[in-house]
């Protein structure tokens, strides 16, 4: 039978610590026997696009990327 998860304030602080300030992302508990184990924070950043940057991708879509090996002949 399963244990019951035990989660007390100290627990509670942690997780609201990796929480906060995260705009976009994923927090991953990890439980074992009824207690939490491991917690892996992904935290993704999002960038708005500048008029430069915009400028400089559009030049780069135009150019050919060979993937071919630069070796062979």
């Amino acid at each position: 039978m399963a244990k019951p998860l035990k989660v007390d304030e100290v627990w509670l602080a942690r997780i609201a610590g990796l929480l906060d300030d995260m705009e976009f992302g994923s927090l991953h508990i990890v439980v074992h026997e009824g207690q939490i184990v491991q917690m892996e924070r992904t935290e993704r950043k999002r960038f708005e696009n500048s008029t430069a940057n915009a400028r400089h991708s559009g030049e780069t879509g135009h150019r050919r990327t060979d993937t071919r090996s630069a070796g062979r002949g």
